[in-house]
């Protein structure tokens, strides 16, 4: 294991952890193979802090986003429309590059008999985002996530993305926003619905 827990500056909340030695390598060989000096001074404790970064970019592996859906409510004194969380601001990491996503996401679902803590919705989608992605598999797993477990009457998940991959490298074109949508029960199938939850959403 490479250096104590504390050493290297760590992300706010990261776990103070030792890195693997073949970690830390790892990313040293990424330094060299760019073109610089992973012993230079600037760069000595950079293979440390990439390594516990990625513990935190990467924290969506050790939880599953379904338990933040198991505890709900039934008394909702007659409430029976739209629950909507919109604007949810979100970063992730495409698994083609591990390049950045970020982005923000409106997440809605028409309840059955159980509603679940609004900050829950967004714990859904952030379990599910701190992993390698793709936006149109984040967007179906946030959306299904929801459907299974609070088994709802409608589920609609949007999000608008900038990708790193596109924005940074490649194309290059920066400030373009990639879109995905995914509808489900009443949202899916009744146009009237589908209207009304996207123009709460601003679409």
């Amino acid at each position: 294991m490479t250096g104590s827990p504390d050493d290297g500056d760590l992300v706010s909340g990261a776990p103070k952890i030792a890195v693997p030695d073949d970690v830390a390598d790892a990313v040293r060989t990424l330094i060299r193979w760019a073109g610089d000096d992973p012993t230079r001074e600037g760069l000595i404790d950079t293979p440390l802090r990439v390594a516990r970064a990625w513990k935190e970019y990467a924290k969506g592996y050790t939880e599953e986003p379904a338990l933040h859906l198991s505890r709900t409510f039934e008394e909702v004194g007659g409430y029976d429309e739209i629950v909507l969380l919109k604007d949810i601001p979100f970063q992730s990491h495409c698994e083609h590059h591990l390049a950045p996503i970020i982005g923000r996401a409106a997440i809605a679902y028409l309840p059955g008999d159980k509603v679940v803590g609004i900050s829950k919705l967004a714990r859904v989608l952030h379990g599910f985002a701190r992993r390698l992605q793709v936006q149109e598999r984040l967007t179906a797993e946030v959306a299904d996530c929801i459907w299974e477990n609070l088994e709802p009457k409608g589920v609609a998940v949007v999000i608008e993305a900038s990708h790193a991959c596109m924005t940074a490298r490649g194309v290059g074109t920066p400030g373009v926003m990639m879109t995905t949508s995914r509808m489900m029960g009443c949202f899916r199938d009744d146009e009237r619905s589908r209207k009304e939850v996207l123009a709460l959403m601003g679409y």
